[in-house]
C-alpha cells in the first residue's frame, strides 16, 4: 500500500491520501484527544503527542502538528499509523460512538426563514464551488448561518488555523458568494 502525502497552505498540516476511501460521505474533524475518542485512528494519531488535529475528508486524512514540530520527524510515524490502519480494514470509528454523529454546535446563528431563497442559493455555491476546492487542500467548509447580509463558515482540517484562511474567506468565498448572491456583504468565519 501506498501512501501519497501532499502539503497544504497550513505549513502545520499535511494531507495524507491512502488511495482508498476514508468517509463514504461527509467530513470528521478532530481538534482535541476528547474528540478523537470517536475514531481508534484519530487516536492514535493523537497519541503520537505531537498532533493537534486530525480531519478525515472523502479520500485523504490532514493531520496538523504542534506548533515547533518538524514534519521530518513526524511524517514516518503518522504513515505507520495511517499503513497499519487501512492494512488491516480496522473501522475509522468505534460503533459506540454515536452513530459517529458530529457534536451539534450552537453558533447563536438561527437562519431566518424568510431568508430560506438565500440560504438555499449559499449552500448550494458552497457544496458545488467552494467545498471541493477547500478539500484539495486538506479541509472543509462548513456552513453555520445567514444573518443580515453577512454569511458565516467555519473552517476544518488545513484550513482551521491557516495562515491564508482568511485571504481565501475574503478574496475567494466572500467575492464568490457576493457576485451571485447580491444579499451576501460579508463572510466571517466562526
Amino acid at each position: 500500500m501506498l501512501i501519497e502525502t501532499e502539503a497544504t497552505p497550513n505549513p502545520a498540516t499535511l494531507k495524507f491520501l491512502p488511495g482508498r476511501t476514508v468517509m463514504d460521505a461527509g467530513t470528521r474533524d478532530f481538534a482535541t484527544p476528547e474528540e478523537a475518542e470517536a475514531s481508534p485512528l484519530a487516536t492514535a494519531l493523537f497519541d503520537l503527542g505531537d498532533v493537534t488535529g486530525v480531519f478525515f475528508g472523502r479520500d485523504f486524512v490532514s493531520v496538523t502538528a504542534a506548533p515547533g514540530v518538524e514534519w521530518t520527524m513526524l511524517k514516518p510515524d503518522v504513515l505507520a499509523i495511517l499503513m497499519d490502519h487501512f492494512t488491516a480494514q480496522m473501522p475509522l470509528f468505534r460503533a459506540a460512538s454515536a452513530d459517529f454523529a458530529v457534536p451539534a454546535e450552537d453558533d447563536g446563528i438561527v437562519d431566518d426563514p424568510a431568508d430560506a431563497d438565500i440560504v438555499a442559493q449559499i449552500r448550494d455555491l458552497i457544496e458545488t464551488r467552494v467545498r471541493p476546492a477547500v478539500a484539495n487542500d486538506g479541509g472543509d467548509i462548513v456552513y453555520r448561518g445567514f444573518d443580515k447580509g453577512k454569511v458565516y463558515l467555519r473552517m476544518q482540517g488545513a484550513c482551521a488555523g491557516c495562515p491564508s484562511s482568511s485571504a481565501t474567506l475574503k478574496n475567494g468565498i466572500e467575492q464568490l458568494l457576493r457576485h451571485y448572491v447580491p444579499e451576501v456583504t460579508e463572510v466571517r468565519a466562526v
